[in-house]
């Protein structure tokens, strides 16, 4: 299984949505997120369709946090052009984990 990791600190258990149809599917009517979602490639992230607010953090290719934000459902985000890839997470992870801008994060596993 794959995880959510900063430097020596595991975050998060993380699934990877990286083929068209996982990333088009993504949260959309899941009644809850455990561990993060990881949408790769992606610039740009709705919650149309989901129940839940969520964390997201826009990443570029080494995993630099360059964009971090918190979305409610039916909300579409700002679009960050370097971002590579995108974690979404449950409402509140972000300041558990005090991911700020800036870290460096990676998916291993």
């Amino acid at each position: 299984m794959p995880w959510l990791v900063r430097g020596d600190d595991v975050l998060a258990a993380a699934e990877v949505a990286v083929t068209r149809r996982q990333r088009r599917r993504g949260l959309i009517g899941r009644p809850a997120l455990e561990g993060v979602f990881v949408v790769r490639p992606c610039r740009q992230v709705h919650t149309f369709g989901m129940r839940f607010p969520i964390d997201v953090a826009f990443c570029d290719r080494d995993g630099f946090v360059l964009h971090r934000t918190t979305l409610r459902p039916g909300r579409v985000s700002k679009p960050v052009w370097r971002a590579y890839f995108a974690i979404e997470a449950p409402a509140g992870s972000f300041d558990r984990w005090d991911l700020r801008l800036g870290d460096v994060v990676e998916v291993r596993g």
